[in-house]
């Protein structure tokens, strides 16, 4: 398993913190034109994180960072069905701005 691939699993576990760590190794080692990919999934990661510390702002601003990253990567890329990954994000984003921290988890 990859660091992809690892990083991947910890979201879909929960372990939203290291999922960010195991993401970060991937996107600091990754080419120009991926770079964007990775970092956002990192930022998937960290909103998640952020929603569970009970954080609105942190989160508001990662689910947008992700959405922006990855949005030139749909609808998939190495595996990742990047459409359904922002669709996932721009539901957050309207459950955040209703004033709630309560997300479903995300599907990557």
């Amino acid at each position: 398993m990859d660091e992809l691939e690892r990083g991947l699993a910890l979201i879909r576990d929960g372990r939203y913190f290291d999922a960010h760590e195991e993401l970060e190794l991937v996107w600091r080692a990754a080419g120009v034109a991926e770079r964007d990919f990775y970092q956002g999934l990192v930022h998937v990661a960290v909103a998640w994180y952020q929603a569970g510390r009970g954080r609105p702002v942190a989160t508001a601003s990662q689910l947008e960072k992700a959405a922006r990253r990855l949005s030139a990567f749909a609808p998939a890329h190495r595996g990742v069905d990047v459409a359904s990954v922002l669709a996932q994000v721009e539901t957050a984003q309207g459950v955040v701005r209703a004033g709630s921290l309560e997300l479903d988890a995300p599907r990557v």
